[in-house]
C-alpha cells in the first residue's frame, strides 16, 4: 500500500451546481469526473468554485494536477474561473448560436507532437453544450482542434495548461437531461433541443479515447 505522502493527488475546481439528475445518478458532477480520471493510488478533492470555495495558496501545493469543469456563466462574464480569458485571450457568445449534440472534432497536425505517446486518429467524436467561443486567442497559446462549428475546440498553454471546448466528461444522458433542463428554462429553442437529441440518437461520443487523452495530459503520460 502507498503511503499517503506519495500517493499523487488531483482537484477538481467546480463551476457550476450539481443538477438533481447528476446527484442521483452519479454522485454530482464530481463523481462524473472521478469515474473518467481517477486512477488507482490517487487521491482526489474538489472546491466549489461557484460557490466561492477556491484552493489556497498553501494548498495549491499539494496537488499534481487541477481539472476546471465547465460553468452555466458566460464564459465573457467576470468569473475567476474562465480559462481562456485568465490567460488572455477573448471569449464571446458564438456569433452561430448553441452547439449542442454530438460533434466531429479535426486534430491540427501539431497533436502528433503534443500527444505522441497516445495513438489519435485524425477526427474524434464529442459531446458539446456552449454558446460561447474563444474569439481570440491568448498568446503563446497552440489551437490542437478545431470544428466546423468552433474554430478553438482544443489548445494548449505550455506543457501544463489543455483547454477543451466541449465535455469528454458527459455521458448521452447527461446531455439529454440538460438539454431537457435547457428547454425548461427557455435558455434554448426548440430546434436546437430537436437536433440535439437527434444527434445523441445518431451518433456516439469517443469516451475512451478522450479519455486517454486527457488522464495522459493530466498525469504527464503524454
Amino acid at each position: 500500500m502507498e503511503e499517503l505522502g506519495e500517493m499523487k493527488r488531483f482537484a477538481l475546481l467546480l463551476c457550476a451546481e450539481d443538477s438533481d439528475y447528476v446527484k442521483k445518478k452519479y454522485g454530482g458532477y464530481f463523481g462524473v469526473f472521478v469515474r473518467m480520471l481517477a486512477e488507482d493510488g490517487e487521491i482526489w478533492d474538489v472546491f466549489r468554485v461557484c460557490s466561492g470555495h477556491f484552493p489556497s495558496d498553501e494548498e495549491i501545493g499539494l496537488y499534481d494536477g487541477f481539472v476546471i469543469t465547465g460553468s452555466c456563466s458566460d464564459a465573457h462574464g467576470n468569473d475567476a474561473w474562465i480559462l481562456a480569458r485568465a490567460l488572455g485571450g477573448k471569449v464571446a457568445r458564438a456569433k452561430s448560436g448553441w452547439d449542442i449534440g454530438i460533434r466531429t472534432i479535426h486534430f491540427s497536425t501539431s497533436i502528433n507532437t503534443f500527444a505522441n505517446n497516445v495513438k489519435l486518429p485524425a477526427r474524434l467524436s464529442l459531446i458539446e453544450c456552449h454558446r460561447d467561443e474563444v474569439w481570440e486567442l491568448p498568446s503563446k497559446v497552440q489551437v490542437l482542434a478545431s470544428s466546423d462549428k468552433t474554430k478553438v475546440e482544443m489548445f494548449k498553454y505550455g506543457d501544463h495548461i489543455m483547454g477543451v471546448q466541449g465535455h469528454p466528461e458527459y455521458t448521452k444522458d447527461i446531455l439529454t437531461h440538460l438539454i431537457d433542463r435547457l428547454l425548461q428554462r427557455d435558455d434554448i429553442e426548440e430546434s436546437y433541443a430537436i437536433k440535439g437529441r437527434d444527434s445523441v440518437n445518431e451518433n456516439e461520443p469517443d469516451r475512451e479515447a478522450w479519455k486517454q487523452l486527457c488522464t495522459g495530459f493530466l498525469k504527464g503520460r503524454l
